[in-house]
Protein backbone atom coordinates (compact mmCIF):
# COMPACT_ATOMS: atom_id res chain seq x y z
CA UNK A 1 0.00 0.00 0.00
CA UNK A 2 1.35 3.58 -0.76
CA UNK A 3 0.48 6.14 0.65
CA UNK A 4 0.31 10.57 0.30
CA UNK A 5 -1.69 12.89 2.06
CA UNK A 6 -2.54 16.29 0.61
CA UNK A 7 -3.17 19.29 3.39
CA UNK A 8 -3.50 23.14 3.24
CA UNK A 9 -5.63 25.62 3.76
CA UNK A 10 -9.55 25.64 3.73
CA UNK A 11 -10.70 27.02 -0.17
CA UNK A 12 -7.15 25.68 -1.04
CA UNK A 13 -7.95 22.88 -3.27
CA UNK A 14 -7.43 19.84 -1.35
CA UNK A 15 -10.39 18.20 -2.03
CA UNK A 16 -10.51 18.96 -5.67
CA UNK A 17 -6.91 17.64 -5.92
CA UNK A 18 -8.12 14.22 -4.08
CA UNK A 19 -10.92 14.01 -6.29
CA UNK A 20 -8.59 13.82 -9.87
CA UNK A 21 -5.77 11.83 -7.78
CA UNK A 22 -8.69 9.11 -6.79
CA UNK A 23 -9.99 9.45 -11.00
CA UNK A 24 -6.78 8.75 -12.46
CA UNK A 25 -5.48 6.37 -9.81
CA UNK A 26 -8.70 4.40 -10.40
CA UNK A 27 -8.23 5.00 -14.15
CA UNK A 28 -4.52 3.09 -14.01
CA UNK A 29 -6.52 0.45 -12.07
CA UNK A 30 -5.44 0.81 -8.60
CA UNK A 31 -7.55 0.23 -5.95
CA UNK A 32 -8.04 3.66 -3.65
CA UNK A 33 -8.67 4.24 -0.23
CA UNK A 34 -9.15 8.05 1.60
CA UNK A 35 -8.64 9.08 4.88
CA UNK A 36 -10.08 12.97 5.42
CA UNK A 37 -9.13 14.48 8.92
CA UNK A 38 -12.14 16.99 10.15
CA UNK A 39 -10.93 19.59 11.96
CA UNK A 40 -13.85 20.69 13.89
CA UNK A 41 -14.11 20.64 17.68
CA UNK A 42 -17.99 19.50 17.71
CA UNK A 43 -17.68 16.89 14.98
CA UNK A 44 -19.22 13.94 15.69
CA UNK A 45 -21.07 11.65 13.60
CA UNK A 46 -22.73 9.58 16.79
CA UNK A 47 -25.65 12.28 17.78
CA UNK A 48 -26.28 12.54 21.39
CA UNK A 49 -29.70 10.12 22.19
CA UNK A 50 -29.03 8.26 19.14
CA UNK A 51 -29.39 4.36 19.15
CA UNK A 52 -25.91 3.86 18.62
CA UNK A 53 -24.94 6.80 21.42
CA UNK A 54 -27.07 4.43 23.43
CA UNK A 55 -25.44 1.67 23.00
CA UNK A 56 -22.19 3.42 23.98
CA UNK A 57 -23.53 4.65 27.21
CA UNK A 58 -25.11 1.01 28.32
CA UNK A 59 -21.52 0.15 28.07
CA UNK A 60 -20.53 -1.40 24.20
CA UNK A 61 -16.81 -1.34 23.48
CA UNK A 62 -17.18 -1.54 19.70
CA UNK A 63 -20.14 -0.22 17.90
CA UNK A 64 -21.09 -0.41 14.35
CA UNK A 65 -24.36 1.37 12.49
CA UNK A 66 -25.07 -0.71 9.08
CA UNK A 67 -27.52 1.03 7.66
CA UNK A 68 -28.70 0.17 3.43
CA UNK A 69 -26.17 1.31 1.33
CA UNK A 70 -23.75 2.37 4.29
CA UNK A 71 -21.75 0.62 7.42
CA UNK A 72 -19.93 2.90 10.26
CA UNK A 73 -17.64 0.86 12.78
CA UNK A 74 -18.06 3.77 15.30
CA UNK A 75 -14.90 4.27 17.69
CA UNK A 76 -15.08 6.70 20.91
CA UNK A 77 -11.43 7.99 20.56
CA UNK A 78 -9.06 9.19 17.56
CA UNK A 79 -7.31 6.44 16.13
CA UNK A 80 -3.77 7.29 15.18
CA UNK A 81 -3.00 6.86 11.34
CA UNK A 82 -1.18 3.46 11.77
CA UNK A 83 -4.43 2.17 13.77
CA UNK A 84 -6.26 3.52 10.66
CA UNK A 85 -4.39 2.20 8.00
CA UNK A 86 -4.38 -1.53 9.23
CA UNK A 87 -8.18 -1.49 7.85
CA UNK A 88 -6.81 -0.38 4.78
CA UNK A 89 -6.09 -3.41 1.80
CA UNK A 90 -6.17 -0.70 -1.14
CA UNK A 91 -3.17 -0.33 -3.32
CA UNK A 92 -3.16 3.30 -2.58
CA UNK A 93 -4.20 5.63 0.66
CA UNK A 94 -4.93 9.49 0.01
CA UNK A 95 -5.08 11.08 3.61
CA UNK A 96 -6.29 14.59 3.21
CA UNK A 97 -6.15 17.24 5.85
CA UNK A 98 -3.55 14.99 7.67
CA UNK A 99 -0.43 16.56 9.12
CA UNK A 100 0.65 15.00 11.90
CA UNK A 101 1.40 11.50 9.73
CA UNK A 102 5.06 11.66 8.27
CA UNK A 103 4.34 10.59 4.36
CA UNK A 104 4.90 12.59 1.17
CA UNK A 105 2.77 15.34 1.26
CA UNK A 106 0.94 17.65 -1.81
CA UNK A 107 0.43 21.63 -0.03
CA UNK A 108 -2.45 22.97 -1.61
CA UNK A 109 -2.10 26.93 -1.24
CA UNK A 110 -4.13 29.66 -2.16
CA UNK A 111 -1.30 31.98 -2.08
CA UNK A 112 2.98 32.28 -1.52
CA UNK A 113 2.29 33.65 1.67
CA UNK A 114 -0.04 30.42 2.37
CA UNK A 115 3.08 28.66 1.25
CA UNK A 116 5.20 29.92 3.18
CA UNK A 117 3.60 29.03 6.49
CA UNK A 118 2.47 25.48 5.56
CA UNK A 119 5.48 23.73 4.21
CA UNK A 120 7.37 21.75 5.86
CA UNK A 121 10.15 18.92 4.18
CA UNK A 122 7.45 16.23 3.37
CA UNK A 123 6.00 18.52 0.62
CA UNK A 124 6.98 17.16 -2.70
CA UNK A 125 4.68 19.42 -5.04
CA UNK A 126 2.55 22.13 -4.59
CA UNK A 127 -1.27 22.18 -6.26
CA UNK A 128 -4.53 23.77 -5.41
CA UNK A 129 -5.62 27.63 -6.26
CA UNK A 130 -1.88 28.46 -6.26
CA UNK A 131 -0.94 26.06 -9.75
CA UNK A 132 -2.93 29.00 -11.55
CA UNK A 133 -0.76 31.52 -10.35
CA UNK A 134 2.95 29.74 -10.49
CA UNK A 135 4.36 27.13 -12.23
CA UNK A 136 7.45 26.15 -9.67
CA UNK A 137 8.11 27.26 -6.14
CA UNK A 138 11.47 27.27 -5.40
CA UNK A 139 12.72 23.57 -6.00
CA UNK A 140 9.60 21.86 -6.11
CA UNK A 141 7.15 21.48 -8.79
CA UNK A 142 3.65 23.31 -8.82
CA UNK A 143 1.11 21.02 -10.90
CA UNK A 144 -3.01 22.04 -11.18
CA UNK A 145 -4.70 18.77 -10.55
CA UNK A 146 -7.88 19.40 -12.98
CA UNK A 147 -5.58 20.49 -15.86
CA UNK A 148 -2.42 18.12 -15.80
CA UNK A 149 -3.41 15.23 -13.73
CA UNK A 150 -1.48 12.73 -15.58
CA UNK A 151 2.05 14.55 -14.71
CA UNK A 152 0.88 14.73 -10.99
CA UNK A 153 -0.38 10.99 -10.99
CA UNK A 154 3.53 10.20 -12.19
CA UNK A 155 4.99 12.15 -9.32
CA UNK A 156 3.09 10.48 -7.07
CA UNK A 157 3.48 6.96 -8.28
CA UNK A 158 7.15 7.69 -8.04
CA UNK A 159 7.25 9.47 -4.32
CA UNK A 160 4.35 7.62 -2.56
CA UNK A 161 5.38 6.06 0.56
CA UNK A 162 5.57 2.21 0.81
CA UNK A 163 3.41 1.49 4.26
CA UNK A 164 4.55 -2.11 4.00
CA UNK A 165 8.35 -0.96 4.21
CA UNK A 166 8.02 0.62 6.76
Amino acid sequence: MKIISVYGYTKSGKTTTVECLIKELKRRNYTIGTVKEIHYEKFAIDMEGSNTDRHWKAGADLVTARGLYETDILFKHKLSMPEILRYYTQDYVILEGVTDFDVPKILCASSIEDVEKRMDASVFVLSGVISNKINRYKNLPVINAVSDINRLTDLVEEVALDWESV
